[in-house]
């Protein structure tokens, strides 16, 4: 007997434009939705607040924010006392990555999916402009999905988990299309690394290049307020 009842998904909500759109895809496919913010304190913690907005936004039937703090272990500009670079998107992986971040959020992820009967987990990591994160690749996403089907007991009694990452082969200029047709509203998501003090975005980290080039790409307007 086939039950009509919504099934559930999981989505790890960081407050940026990805995590937004891929949330809002679950969202679409017919979802009910429980979200996962990680307060990591990171250097651009307004992410947070755009977490709660995005959530409230998309009716997310329960948000938690976690706090794990990462500035603990270091080892990125995100989480230490290390410039984040503004001279432009290189090709090695940069001072921004967090080591293992999101091998450690999707772990997170997995256990509130199993603790409250989700098989599905959405993330919004995407392979293309991605500035070479290797926690973003296809490869770690489809090893994650065996991991995750080893290691719990739903897998175990062959009730396993899907790891969705429905950005994965999307540009930034596809995935600000994509928040368009989802009606989703862009303003509410945070992007740069490296905000002022005066909350407006600093412009020239990875981050903020990759978002602006994707907008303009895209022929959509960025209404991000930009320091530089």
């Amino acid at each position: 007997m086939s039950s009509d009842k919504p099934k559930s998904a999981v989505i790890l909500l960081s407050g940026g434009m990805d995590s937004m759109v891929s949330a809002g895809i679950a969202r679409e496919q017919g979802y009910e939705l429980c979200a996962l913010t990680i307060d990591y304190n990171q250097r651009h913690r307004i992410e947070i607040e755009a977490a709660r907005k995005i959530a409230a936004h998309l009716e997310v039937d329960r948000h938690i924010v976690l706090p794990l703090d990462l500035s603990q272990f270091g080892g990125s500009a995100l989480t230490d006392d290390i410039d984040v670079p503004k001279s432009g998107v290189g090709s090695d992986i940069p001072v921004t990555y967090v080591p293992a971040r999101n091998l450690i959020f999707l772990s997170l992820t997995l256990g509130w999916a199993e603790a409250v009967g989700a098989h599905d987990i959405f993330i919004g990591v995407n392979a293309l402009d991605y500035s070479g994160y290797p926690d973003c690749r296809p490869e770690f996403i489809d090893g994650f999905e065996r991991l995750a089907n080893i290691a719990t007991k739903d897998g175990d009694q062959r009730c396993g988990f899907t790891i969705h990452a429905p950005l994965q082969h999307m540009t930034k200029a596809d995935i600000s299309r994509e928040a368009e047709r989802l009606g989703l509203d862009a303003g509410l998501s945070w992007t740069c690394y490296d905000p002022g003090a005066d909350g407006k975005a600093c412009g020239l980290c990875d981050s903020c290049r990759l978002r602006k080039a994707g907008f303009a790409e895209a022929g959509l307007t960025d209404p991000t307020l930009y320091a530089a």
